[in-house]
């Protein structure tokens, strides 16, 4: 997860029950979040009996027969498809567990990374002292030791942000995705708590382009909280078979590899 992408996370987290007022007159809390299940035009709102704000498909690829939906109903399916991320408090103790275990591979990646990075300045660097006491010498004319020279700095330059960015990276690895799992465990109640304009914010941080269909909306999650929906999923189907710690554990460690690797906030 990028720190952009972690800011934004700070954003929802911090503005809890804030109000805005600066919205226009109809501007449809929904609309461009959620397209038609049934032909894929989008929904649009409108205002019936000058109070209700019903949606329904543009129609645009013809006559549709998907019905118009008050926006309360779709207000109240987007709050269950919030549910579906917050985990329960046990499968969260594993998730957390495996975040902090893969935080020790992800911190050995990124010093790895660093001291490569580090050679390569050092033998730039050693490149331009040698080229500095060949010029002193008359070995080489000023106009090669300026290009040469312009042209490694520059490329220690680079250098110095990469190295740059893996030390931001390994500074708030778990940071990051605490504040991914803290924005899925409380979205719903951030949810409930907000207007129309700032419930579509929160929405739009955590749904891309969902789907409306026979009176049922198909949630589509942005990354990472599609994954945590299918680990809530699978979670909650295996304790139905098996209502056990050790069935949990099984779920976890089957491939710990590829879980550790989708679960840290660099697989996010």
């Amino acid at each position: 997860m990028t720190k952009e992408l972690f800011d934004r996370v700070q954003e929802v987290l911090v503005e809890k029950g804030r109000r805005r007022s600066r919205q226009q007159k109809h501007h449809w809390a929904f609309q461009g979040l959620v397209s038609c299940g049934h032909c894929g035009c989008a929904l649009t709102g409108e205002i019936k009996k000058g109070r209700y704000i019903y949606y329904h498909c543009t129609g645009h690829k013809g006559k549709c027969p998907e019905k118009y939906v008050r926006e309360e109903e779709m207000a109240d399916q987007f709050g269950e498809a919030l549910r579906a991320i917050k985990l329960d408090r046990e499968v969260l103790s594993w998730i957390v567990t495996a975040l902090k275990g893969s935080h020790k591979d992800e911190k050995r990646y990124h010093n790895e990374m660093i001291a490569n990075l580090q050679k390569q300045y050092g033998r730039l660097q050693d490149r331009l002292d040698a080229m500095y006491v060949d010029k002193l010498d008359g070995r080489i004319a000023q106009e090669f030791f300026d290009r040469k020279s312009e042209e490694w700095r520059k490329e220690q330059a680079d250098i110095l942000q990469k190295i740059e960015k893996h030390e931001n990276a390994n500074h708030i690895y778990l940071e990051e995705g605490g504040r991914i799992l803290e924005l899925a465990q409380h979205a719903v109640i951030l949810y409930e708590k907000q207007d129309m304009p700032e419930k579509r914010r929160l929405l739009n941080f955590v749904f891309s382009n969902s789907f409306w269909k026979d009176a049922r909306l198909i949630p589509v999650y942005r990354k990472p909280f599609d994954l945590l929906a299918v680990t809530n999923l699978a979670y909650q189907r295996e304790m139905a078979l098996s209502p056990t710690k050790e069935g949990l554990f099984d779920m976890w460690c089957r491939r710990p590899d590829s879980n550790r690797h989708r679960l840290s906030p660099g697989g996010f």
